[in-house]
């Protein structure tokens, strides 16, 4: 079986670029059979896809969707982008990616995952957030008979819904066990949820009318911060127990969302990091965040977006304390077990030690 390296990128070829929308295309990349074990893939989980530019190199990650491999790996995978104003990957994946390119792709990576279990499971997500709940729904509806699933999405128009056809479908496949409720904050319905946003005071209105709130065993919420913040509120405001409550964010913008003490960087402090078995330990220069430091010595290490949303940076704290600027990917659970996001960290005593390995 093939190890997978955190930071180590493979060259895929690309064999389908299809249009989901007039912003959005999914994007299918062929796997080699040796490289199908280092591919194999949660529901729910993401890829960063790297490409350079007369700028450097730009790396974003994009969640996989449609079903998850079994054990002997997947043949090929498939990932939606959608466009960003300025987005320097998105406009090149819609304007001038094509059939037999080559892409570097890493490893699968993430936490936002859904295993096939029996119970009854509902996801909030909105926009692009429906790429790795319809891996999610597929893949459980797919392989565990005793699941039931309640998709509540929200779109601007029908016209910008993606993957509208492939959910229709599985609505009629699982007409028993698939519970779908569309919105459109932009346009009028004939019948469904009336239009306009849902934020928490609609949700929480909306979500006890279409379900047993309490009985379900986990939700999901993904897609942009404030519709993400807004039905996590609704929840918790429901009495949904706050384990039971799993999210990825998108489009996270400007938000601070700062969750360090502030504290100053001490003027020597040096990081010990753990990577694919190998240590190393160097001096933080003013400014930096760990990551950073890390990488002028270990180009390997994992990270995509820099941003504290991906968590493709998640470390270890094994020794000192650190601040963090930003956190929209790690859960409450993971910072009490001693996680933190490597890009967003700095050093709040002169010694911290990383450990990406474990």
């Amino acid at each position: 079986m093939t190890a997978a390296r955190h930071g180590v990128f493979h060259p895929l070829r690309v064999t389908e670029v299809e249009r989901l929308t007039d912003d959005s295309v999914a994007v299918t990349f062929a796997v080699p059979p040796g490289l199908r074990d280092v591919f194999a893939h949660a529901p729910g989980q993401h890829l960063a896809l790297r490409r350079f530019t007369d700028g450097g190199e730009i790396r974003r990650n994009y969640s996989l969707c449609g079903l998850a491999p079994g054990p002997e790996g997947p043949e090929s995978l498939r990932v939606a982008v959608r466009l960003v104003d300025g987005g320097a990957f998105s406009g090149y994946a819609l304007k001038e990616l094509t059939a037999g390119d080559t892409v570097d792709v890493l490893p699968p990576a993430g936490r936002f995952v859904l295993r096939p279990r029996p119970g009854h499971f509902a996801a909030v997500v909105g926009g692009s957030g429906i790429t790795p709940v319809l891996c999610m729904v597929t893949t459980l509806l797919a392989r565990e008979p005793k699941a039931r699933f309640t998709l509540i999405r929200s779109d601007r128009t029908s016209a910008s819904t993606m993957f509208l056809d492939e959910v229709a479908d599985l609505k009629d496949r699982y007409p028993d066990r698939l519970q779908l409720v569309q919105t459109l904050s932009r346009e009028e319905r004939q019948a469904g949820p009336a239009s306009g946003r849902l934020d928490e005071q609609r949700l929480t209105e909306l979500l006890p009318a279409l379900l047993p709130v309490a009985a379900v065993d986990g939700w999901y919420l993904c897609g942009p911060h404030g519709l993400v913040q807004g039905a996590e509120r609704a929840l918790g405001a429901l009495g949904v127990p706050r384990e039971r409550v799993h999210q990825e964010i998108f489009h996270v913008g400007g938000e601070p969302a700062v969750t360090g003490t502030g504290a100053p960087v001490p003027a020597h402090a040096t990081v010990t990091a753990h990577l694919d078995g190998r240590s190393g330990s160097w001096p933080v220069r003013e400014g930096e965040t760990l990551l950073e430091t890390v990488l002028r010595n270990r180009p390997d290490a994992p990270y995509a977006c820099k941003g504290g949303v991906c968590g493709t940076c998640r470390a270890f704290l094994a020794a000192g304390e650190v601040r963090m600027d930003r956190n929209f990917a790690l859960e409450q659970e993971e910072l009490d077990a001693g996680y933190v996001l490597a890009c967003q960290s700095h050093p709040a005593t002169e010694r911290v030690e990383l450990d990406f390995d474990r």
